[in-house]
């Protein structure tokens, strides 16, 4: 449980691990019980030491040379003070003043306690490798109509790709096929299947779950969004929290220290009996103080537990669809108190849809619609796309066959019917010198006031003229995530109150916002140096710790300038997600509260082990230089409070909804 193996625990050797780690432990083990029955029992066989030190030296073998060879490339490292040497102090120290089965059974507990520590951190790998780890190693790409099979690395942007229902898709791409569901649990942590359109973008690592789709290719693998989380957890566990980094310092001062202590404890009695004759002076009994000292004051259950816990951590965040770039966020995240949220694909969809549509009274609605939707039908607008959506919802005929003619900044031109069709903003119908009012009232050219009224309470409004005569118009908005509101409750839960939004939006759009998610402070119509100049003055205040949420390439100045940048993952930004230290892949504002629960559950269960690592270690080496503790409660310090801590670390993996 050393050096070797923090949160990269490969083992002692290769040779090790031919065969089942718990045989060299379980033969040790097994003569160890052997000769301490014989012991007990007097036998013959037990009768001379040199039998006695024999067997217990092959007992010690087994698991003694692994540690040994540890030590010795320590060494050879200038790391002289590692727990491998002062376990190898130890356990020579005790066979040479006769207490095999003591010198035997520290060695033994610690390898015991090795297997224990590295399959916690198999668990903890294979957590996040299980949710990851998912790339498949082909790619059926459709050339001339024929399947042949790629790597997903050499398949190029704009080739086609076929994925059978139950196959991973292997690249990021357009679906070609009208519709599709998918499980996306390996991206977002979400159990419940997708349903995806034609040209909509799916991700690589999504599962088809009904039926054979086809794909267009848009990324190559390395940039696609499995390849960036993939590189985002792997390299997470490099980014060291401060409580880790603290205790790895820390050991290298401490154990010194302590190994000065127990040549102290030998050293001192011994210049005290040359002062004072008549104190009796064994030197075994003082050196065996002083080896139990040593086995207490190995490090291990601080060096193993604390990195294991942070990566834990970082896989209970993985499982929810948050990804840390590293355990240093996992820590940092626990002082936040204040959140500052970005609106439009962060606390609202980013989604346009239609809120109303209103007619001029020589027109009926679904006529009105039929004609704007025609002539929107061809256009890749969102707006667009939402006005097409709803006239599908509302089961309105379209005529996609219409050509039209975009005018830039203003709308489109086209003819339906013989009729000649505008459909676009206000602006639009200025510039045609069209009237226009939505009850038809006459009003000269120019800018309309209604206009104004309107888009307080829309984010956006699409008019209509029939033969250059107002015919009508439609209010779209762009509306609040499911868990908007809950994701604001919870940070309020959480005792974090100083809640804000930052927005491009107009400002009473975003106050209305606000208002309806209880959020007492929101700023609009605000460009990206002006969400950098508010979150400056934030930061001026030294008690301010404040996370920025966001999810567009306008964020990545405030996601940099913030204590935590927390990125939406599935809509966001490139700029976005390389910018920020925690993704959440799910797109869901709730998450912001639920990593910071894990970050909370992952620093109490850290200073968990802290505190009793420190508590056991402190009494027994008192009791121990006081020659009460024998070398089992030493071991039961060492090796048995390491694994007490990890066990509590691994409690993290198996949280779903941490406290």
């Amino acid at each position: 449980m050393g050096h070797s193996c923090s949160c990269n625990c490969q083992g002692h050797s290769e040779e090790q691990h031919r065969f089942p780690p718990y045989i060299l432990p379980a033969v040790s083990f097994a003569m160890l019980l052997t000769g301490l029955y014989m012991q007990h029992t007097d036998a013959e066989l037990f009768s001379k030491e040199i039998v006695r030190f024999a067997w217990y030296l092959l007992a010690y073998l087994p698991v003694g040379l692994p540690v040994i060879r540890e030590a010795i490339e320590s060494i050879r490292e200038k790391d002289v003070f590692s727990e491998f040497t002062l376990m190898c102090i130890a356990t020579l120290g005790a066979f040479y003043i006769g207490e095999y089965p003591e010198g035997v059974a520290v060695m033994l507990f610690y390898s015991i306690g090795e297997i224990f520590q590295e399959n916690a951190v198999a668990k903890a790998r294979k957590n996040i490798s299980a949710l990851l780890d998912v790339r498949p190693e082909t790619a059926t790409v459709i050339h001339d109509n024929e399947a042949v099979t790629f790597a997903p690395t050499d398949v190029l942007p704009g080739e086609i790709i076929e994925v059978k229902a139950g196959e991973r898709v292997p690249l990021d791409g357009k679906l070609l096929s009208e519709v599709a569901a998918f499980n996306t649990a390996a991206l977002t942590g979400e159990s419940t299947p997708r349903n995806i359109h034609r040209e909509e973008e799916v991700l690589a690592g999504m599962i088809v779950t009904d039926k054979v789709i086809r794909i267009e290719v848009t990324k190559p693998y390395n940039q696609s969004a499995l390849a960036r989380i993939l590189e985002l957890v792997q390299n997470a566990s490099e980014r060291k929290a401060p409580a880790e980094l603290f205790i790895r310092k820390f050991a290298r001062i401490y154990t010194p220290i302590v190994t000065g202590l127990a040549f102290l404890i030998v050293l001192i009695p011994f210049i005290y009996s040359l002062i004072q004759p008549d104190f009796l002076f064994v030197f075994n009994d003082w050196l065996y103080r002083a080896l139990v000292f040593l086995v207490i004051s190995c490090p291990c259950a601080l060096v193993i537990s604390i990195p294991l816990g942070y990566f834990g951590g970082i896989g209970a965040a993985s499982r929810q669809g948050i990804l840390f770039k590293g355990g240093n966020y996992l820590d940092a995240i626990t002082k936040i108190n204040t959140v500052v949220f970005d609106k439009t694909g962060t606390l609202t969809k980013g989604i346009f849809e239609v809120q109303s549509l209103s007619a001029a009274n020589h027109i009926p609605e679904k006529e009105l619609l039929h004609i704007i939707a025609s002539v929107e039908s061809r256009s890749n607008h969102p707006i667009a796309k939402a006005i097409v959506a709803y006239a599908r919802e509302q089961q309105v005929e379209i005529d996609t066959t219409i050509d039209t003619t975009e005018l830039a900044g203003y709308g489109l031109k086209a003819v339906v019917e013989g009729k000649d069709i505008l459909v676009g903003n206000s602006r639009l119908l200025d510039s045609e010198g069209v009237l226009f009012h939505p009850n038809e009232t006459s009003v000269s050219p120019g800018r309309n006031n209604c206009f104004t009224r309107m888009k307080q309470n829309s984010d956006t409004v699409v008019v209509c003229a029939i033969d250059r005569q107002y015919a009508g118009h439609i209010l779209l908005a762009d509306t609040p995530k499911e868990d908007a509101v809950k994701a604001i409750k919870q940070l309020k839960e959480l005792n974090i109150n100083n809640l804000e939004i930052l927005s491009g939006d107009k400002q009473i759009i975003v106050s209305k916002l606000a208002t309806r998610l209880g959020i007492s402070r929101a700023y609009g119509d605000l460009l990206p140096e002006g969400k950098v100049a508010h979150l400056e003055e934030l930061i001026r205040n030294p008690e301010n710790r404040i996370a920025f949420v966001g999810d567009g390439i306008n964020d990545a100045p405030v996601l940099a300038l913030s204590d935590i940048g927390i990125a939406m993952g599935g809509l966001g930004s490139d700029a976005a997600i390389e910018t920020a230290d925690v993704v959440i892949q799910t797109d869901q504002p709730s998450k912001v509260a639920t990593a910071i629960r894990i970050g909370k559950f992952t620093r109490n269960i850290v200073w968990q082990n802290i505190s009793l690592a420190f508590g056991v270690k402190l009494i027994v080496l008192i009791l121990g230089a006081g020659g009460i503790a024998t070398m089992w409660e030493a071991v039961f310090a060492d090796v048995g409070v390491a694994l007490l801590a990890i066990l509590n670390a691994v409690r993290i993996l198996k949280t779903n909804k941490p406290d």
